[in-house]
């Protein structure tokens, strides 16, 4: 039998149902809801990369890209500006996770497809610096290692920070005293060398190995058969020159005025470098009788000398009196020329070359040969004062002749190059390399060909290129660029009397000499000195309806040797 009245509950129930849920979307449709979320890239109020109206989105333009900002009708998780990764700051050091790209673009940082950051550039490990560890990533490390002047030691195979600490513990120094042979001795040592269990001091003749932290062996306390000297030495990768105890150890930095006899206390416990004598000298204790309290960067480490006590001092490692009478700091390089440079003034033969201070010596790095290379130096402040830095670079001329604009010639960042006003080249000798076909040209073109007089201005090498002069077509090939042909009109009275109408410049000694200087900024060209001081006109012939004119020689030749 059926039961009706549960058929008319449940039917009741199911229609109550429906009418909620129209009920729910009537209220849903009359709220005020946005009928987009967009994702700006930019708010109006500055922020980045948020989901907001559209009228919260600043479209103005992006200085950086000069395009408005973008807005787009979805959620930033969608978009590709806005999209999530890691982005490193190699800068810092640092990474960080779940960053928007356009952020991380303006933070100048790179950009990772990777919101976790799982990454080898962020992979957490242990970073040694000095005596201290840190757990931070690989590109932390080398920031920090970076700032402190030291070389990256990161162990990536320690994640735990714990063993981290301890890894840095076993670096402490100190003195390690142990017995062997019933001689109670001490060795100046790391904690892991000391107590490590593959320690080189255990053996089957040692025992009761003991390490006390920044002790030094001769500290009376001790009891070690150690004992304090004047004898000083030098330690493999330190600046400074150390007191030696008997047993060999390094002690503190030597101090004539704190021998054993004098400071008892000085042999105790390790001292460090800025309590030391001298710490703040200017002139890093140079050369002291007194003080062994080096520092490399301002110009002095251990070296041979005549101090009071021991063999050693601080070593003065610039350099003086120099090839060209300057003196130097250690590491400072700068540049020798073999006469004057630039402004096509090179002497044919001269070199460029690089001379650098290295710990008191002066080396000299030649440039590549045949002006193939300049030299070029720059000087940057410092800390510790103006630092001198040169460097051999490359040549950038070959492309000069081909310039006609004297912005485009005179662009730095793109060759070595100078402007001659009152010249133009008509590209007409680009290809040829024959003097007899060029002077075989047509008389009828009224312009002549190859360097001429007038046009806006000529664009040639600011330091000559070297020609192998024994190798023709690689001499004729530079050299006739310059060769210029002139077209002089005459008129002719009735006595038969030539008078020069046009064009009449190219008869005068100062368009020789412009010519020939042309000649010789294009390289190895013309007449001109060598370095020898020897000079030669070979390379120059100017004639006159093919008779070679040489009255102007001497003028060219005076001027070449101003």
């Amino acid at each position: 039998m059926v039961n009706t009245n549960k058929i008319k509950k449940e039917g009741i129930l199911i229609l109550g149902i429906i009418i909620f849920m129209n009920l729910i979307v009537l209220v849903y449709a009359d709220t005020n809801w946005p009928s987009y979320n967009f994702c700006c890239e930019k708010t109006k109020t500055g922020a980045w990369c948020q989901n907001a109206l559209e009228s919260d989105c600043d479209v103005s333009k992006d200085p950086e890209t000069n395009y408005p900002f973008r807005a787009t009708p979805t959620s930033c998780d969608s978009t590709s500006y806005c999209k999530l990764g890691c982005c490193i700051n190699s800068a810092e050091g640092l990474c960080m996770e779940n960053s928007p790209q356009r952020v991380c673009q303006i933070s100048k940082g790179t950009w990772v497809e990777d919101n976790k950051c799982n990454v080898a550039q962020c992979t957490l490990g242990c970073c040694i610096i000095g005596d201290q560890a840190s757990l931070v990533t690989l590109t932390r490390c080398k920031r920090l290692s970076a700032i402190y002047g030291l070389q990256t030691n990161f162990k990536k195979d320690i994640t735990n920070e714990a063993t981290c600490l301890m890894n840095a513990y076993s670096q402490d120094k100190g003195a390690c005293v142990y017995e062997i042979e019933s001689d109670k001795t001490c060795k100046f040592t790391t904690r892991q060398e000391c107590t490590g269990t593959n320690s080189s001091l255990f053996s089957s003749n040692s025992s009761k190995t003991q390490f006390f932290k920044d002790y030094l062996c001769t500290a009376d306390e001790l009891g070690a058969n150690c004992g304090p000297t004047t004898e000083t030495m030098c330690l493999s990768g330190k600046d400074e020159v150390y007191f030696k105890d008997t047993c060999g150890n390094p002690a503190n930095i030597y101090d004539s005025n704190r021998i054993y006899s004098k400071d008892p206390s000085y042999w105790k416990k390790v001292v460090p470098k800025a309590l030391s004598c001298g710490y703040s000298a200017s002139d890093a204790n140079k050369n002291s009788k007194s003080c062994g309290n080096c520092n490399y960067i301002t110009g002095s480490i251990c070296g041979n000398g005549n101090p009071t006590y021991g063999n050693y001092i601080c070593k003065d490692l610039n350099c003086y009196k120099t090839e060209n009478g300057k003196s130097y700091r250690n590491g400072e390089s700068w540049c020798v020329y073999e006469g004057e440079t630039g402004n096509g003034n090179d002497l044919v033969g001269s070199r460029h070359f690089r001379h650098v201070c290295v710990q008191g010596e002066e080396t000299i790095e030649p440039c590549a040969d045949f002006r193939n290379e300049i030299c070029t130096e720059s000087q940057t402040s410092s800390t510790y004062g103006n630092f001198i830095e040169a460097a051999c670079r490359v040549n950038r001329w070959s492309d000069c002749i081909d310039q006609y604009t004297e912005e485009d010639c005179l662009n730095g960042d793109k060759r070595d190059c100078l402007w001659m006003n009152g010249y133009l080249y008509d590209g007409s000798r680009t290809t040829s390399t024959n003097s007899s076909s060029f002077e075989k040209a047509s008389t009828e073109n009224a312009t002549g060909q190859g360097i001429l007089m007038g046009g806006s201005g000529l664009c040639l090498p600011n330091y000559p290129p070297g020609l192998k002069f024994w190798d023709s077509s690689d001499a004729k090939t530079i050299c006739s660029l310059g060769n210029s042909k002139q077209i002089v009109n005459y008129t002719t009275n009735i006595f038969g009397t030539k008078t020069c109408k046009d064009n009449c410049e190219v008869l005068q000694s100062e368009w020789a000499q412009d010519m020939n200087r042309v000649c010789t900024t294009l390289g190895d060209c013309g007449a001109y000195s060598n370095i020898a001081g020897k000079y030669t006109d070979g390379g120059y012939v100017w004639k006159s309806n093919g008779t070679i004119m040489n009255g102007l020689m001497d003028n060219i030749k005076s001027n070449s040797n101003e």
